[in-house]
């Protein structure tokens, strides 16, 4: 027998709409589901305290109607916008980039969405006003990639009122960090090398006040260091592949040069064309370490020998730690260091002989 619109069937041709003709809401949900209107936005909160065979009765109803909840909805009945912020810099780089791409994906499987902020500056005033934005939109917690000192400083002083998550920056007051392990990757590429028997290894910094720059320069030179080998003057570069040739060129000019560890893929691209250009072979004459493995790394001549960053990792691992604060410990927090990889190719080889 054939349900009539009085007892909650859908009619005919109206299986997307309300009677009105208007988009389906929450009490039509609740009336097709023969259930309250309350118990259809427990339902949509995933409340425990509603039986199975009704949340599948209103799951069924949603089907039926084709119903959507709205953002608001869901922020009226939980309190919660469902929405989290990003703060980034430099985001143009393949690590920040990379970083906030497994953030969005992860955040969308969660069933939030996420407002980033990119900014060219780490002044205090630029990071307190992107902090004050994002509160404003009503974010229910922010991860902030923040790969320089100064970011981490001013974060400290922006004090959030909602849940936090830095990347690359310990701030010091307990606030949940995700950062790849730098000094342990460093340490792989100069020893990798030293077995190779190069006497030292030279050093392509990052930029100074970055944290990964920092703590690669602190473990090369600890490295040396504990193989008794001389530690010779870092050089400064900006992650760009320009700065790698600029620095490269310098080096090249150098016959006692002979093994590389350069901070960032980027810049080694740039450091394995300036060997090229002043006819240093590599790995023949020079080795050359990267660090990063971005996708090019693989396909440079010759394939790069480099230290692998699981960026996806960082955004997954980060966006799960900020949930556990929002939600609570559904699961143990993630370890906050995420572990590095050398990788090796056909860029490093033997010390030549004298």
């Amino acid at each position: 027998m054939t349900r009539s619109a009085s007892d909650g069937a859908v009619p005919k041709g109206r299986s997307r709409r309300n009677f009105a003709g208007s988009r389906p809401v929450m009490d039509d949900v609740a009336r097709l589901a023969g259930v309250s209107k309350q118990t259809v936005s427990r339902v949509l909160n995933d409340h425990p305290a509603v039986r199975p065979e009704t949340r599948e009765a209103v799951a069924d109803a949603m089907r039926t109607l084709g119903y959507r909840p709205s953002r608001s909805a869901r922020s009226l009945a939980s309190g919660r916008t469902r929405m989290l912020g990003v703060i980034t810099f430099d985001a143009a780089r393949y690590g920040p980039a990379s970083i906030l791409t497994a953030i969005n994906t992860a955040a969308q499987d969660a069933g939030y969405l996420v407002s980033s902020i990119a900014l060219d500056t780490a002044d205090r005033d630029t990071v307190v006003r992107a902090v004050d934005r994002l509160s404003a939109e009503g974010a229910d917690g922010v991860i902030a990639i923040a790969p320089q000192l100064r970011v981490g400083k001013a974060l400290a002083e922006a004090r959030l009122d909602i849940p936090l998550v830095v990347l690359e920056n310990d701030l010091g007051d307990g606030t949940p960090l995700v950062t790849a392990d730098s000094r342990t990757g460093a340490r792989a590429a100069v020893e990798h090398l030293l077995r190779l028997g190069h006497a030292t290894v030279w050093h392509i910094a990052g930029p100074t006040g970055w944290t990964s720059a920092d703590r690669r320069i602190a473990s090369w030179r600890e490295t040396l260091d504990e193989a008794g080998a001389e530690v010779p003057e870092p050089l400064i570069g900006d992650w760009s592949a320009d700065s790698g040739y600029a620095l490269g060129r310098r080096l090249a000019g150098r016959p006692d040069v002979t093994a590389v560890f350069v901070s960032n893929d980027q810049m080694a691209l740039g450091a394995l064309r300036a060997f090229h250009e002043a006819g240093r072979r590599v790995p023949e004459d020079v080795s050359v370490v990267g660090y990063d493995d971005i996708p090019e790394a693989a396909h440079l001549l010759p394939p790069l020998t480099t230290v692998r960053t699981d960026f996806a990792e960082i955004g997954t691992r980060s966006l799960r730690l900020l949930l556990a604060q929002i939600d609570g410990p559904a699961e143990p927090s993630p370890e906050p260091v995420v572990a590095v990889e050398l990788i090796v190719r056909d860029s490093t080889g033997p010390a030549p002989k004298d």
